[in-house]
């Protein structure tokens, strides 16, 4: 499910369609403003010649030339902003509209992918996974109690506030979280509940089945024709700002499994990116089953949250 060639190009046709878009638009405001406020266009015409000008004294080292024309260049600016406001516009209002300020709508900040293009990709990735079910059945709002009683409350009401604690300081203080126990007692529900609140805030989410992740990565690594799909999937493991890994232990468990999920969880370590884990597997099920390493990295490295309980889904199927 990485991008390929034709994906990311129709991502970047996006961007190109948007930036085209933009500068429809402000050639649109500009033209306006010339043709109703007296005087802007002259204003603004004079502003590449005192560039010129400044960059002309800036060459040759005249100081108190180049003093002046900044004087002279922010008078103008202060005009244009004044004859704006007298014209009922306001002062920014030839400045560039983008749908992403970050990025200007380039898909890019810099080198790096802007959280937009990450948003962008996952929706186009994930449009036809469960993705975008889920959280719309799963989330905080649909949150009930009534399914528990004594210890597994209790356990249930800690793994909550931590979730809410987890999703509140996530951009502040780098978690991981290891959702534990019995089945049908609520862990793939509260990774979607994070999912969601912090997909809405614009976070780079990518969720994945234990069964799935690890076909796709086997497909890809043994197929030298998606050396360019095995890349692409693996950085977006990697730098992806919330991975989510749900059932783990439902994978046909083998060496090459293994090594691929101590990769992922060591690369987005490194990286201080966060990974959220659901299983049925006790920790001691997890230390026999992944061996030394991985158990280690889980255990150092993630809260090991306890959800014990009836299957609720056998209960909603009784009332």
């Amino acid at each position: 499910m990485a991008l390929n060639n034709a994906q990311y190009n129709e991502i970047m046709h996006e961007y190109e369609t948007k930036q085209l878009k933009s500068r429809a638009e402000a050639d649109k405001r500009r033209d306006y403003v010339y043709a109703h406020v007296p005087g802007f266009k002259e204003l603004d015409q004079m502003i590449p010649s005192i560039s010129v000008d400044f960059e002309i004294g800036r060459l040759s080292g005249d100081n108190q030339s180049m003093d002046v024309l900044r004087q002279k260049l922010a008078a103008v600016t202060m005009r244009k902003k004044s004859l704006l406001k007298e014209a009922g516009l306001p002062e920014d209002y030839l400045e560039p509209i983008y749908e992403c300020p970050d990025c200007k709508d380039t898909g890019y900040i810099g080198n790096e992918k802007c959280h937009c293009f990450m948003q962008r990709t996952i929706k186009l990735l994930y449009a036809s996974s469960n993705l975008e079910l889920l959280t719309s059945t799963n989330n905080f709002g649909r949150l009930s109690e009534s399914y528990y009683g004594g210890d597994d409350l209790t356990h249930f009401q800690a793994a909550e506030k931590i979730s809410k604690t987890f999703v509140k300081n996530f951009r502040t203080d780098y978690q991981n979280i290891i959702f534990y126990g019995t089945v049908g007692t609520g862990k793939t529900f509260l990774s979607i509940c994070i999912a969601k609140e912090l997909l809405d805030r614009g976070t780079s989410v990518i969720y994945f089945s234990s069964s799935d992740l690890f076909r796709q990565l086997s497909d890809y690594s043994f197929d030298y024709n998606s050396k360019s799909e095995l890349e692409n999937l693996s950085d977006y493991l990697y730098n992806c700002e919330l991975l989510i890994i749900d059932d783990l232990g439902t994978e046909l468990t083998n060496s090459f499994v293994i090594a691929q999920l101590f990769t992922i969880l060591n690369e987005r370590d490194l990286r201080h990116r966060s990974t959220i884990i659901s299983t049925n597997l006790n920790p001691q099920e997890i230390h026999s089953r992944y061996q030394d390493r991985v158990f280690s990295r889980i255990m150092s490295h993630f809260q090991l949250l306890k959800l014990t309980g009836s299957d609720i889904r056998l209960q909603k199927a009784k009332r």
